[in-house]
């Protein structure tokens, strides 16, 4: 029963950052909702073998990318995703750029597009990147280049300094 409540708690504590992650990672609602949901669950399953609480989260996000790149494979479509949903959702409402931010990651392959929002938006560095896609952290590097490419492209990062995080 502690078990149960501790995961309530880290659920409550962080279910608006890991769906704003979930959001980027799929670029709808509708899928972000599914994604996160179907990782909190998975996540619920192997509770007792997270053993550090303060990677739960870390253990979540990376459940999330895997569930993804799993999802894109399969590349089945038989559910069409709405933009808007019926009910009030937990996400904050959006903010200047913030559609166009999700409207030029959605256009990234799932893998650019996942590494680009663990990097930038996690903070996480290439090596924890590189774990939860399950690849080399030179595959990360160059999907993280890839994408940032791809960005500059569509006009989203005008100045270098916005993709480096280097201070102008």
């Amino acid at each position: 029963m502690a078990q149960h409540a501790d995961f309530e708690q880290f659920v409550a504590a962080r279910y608006a950052a890991l769906a704003r992650t979930a959001l980027l990672l799929t670029g709808s609602r509708a899928s972000a909702e599914d994604l996160l949901q179907e990782a909190l669950l998975k996540t619920y399953v192997a509770w007792s073998s997270v053993r550090a609480r303060e990677a739960a989260e870390a253990y979540v996000r990376t459940t999330m990318v895997r569930l993804l790149i799993r999802d894109r494979k399969r590349r089945w479509s038989g559910e069409i995703p709405h933009e808007q949903l019926p009910e009030d959702t937990a996400y904050e409402p959006d903010r200047a750029g913030g559609l166009a931010v999700r409207t030029t990651l959605a256009a990234l392959p799932t893998d650019q597009r996942a590494a680009i929002v663990l990097r930038f938006y996690a903070d996480l560095p290439e090596s924890a990147i590189a774990e939860a896609l399950g690849c080399p952290a030179g595959t990360v590097k160059s999907r993280i280049s890839r994408g940032l490419t791809a960005l500059r492209v569509s006009g989203l990062l005008a100045d270098e300094t916005l993709a480096t995080g280097a201070p102008s």
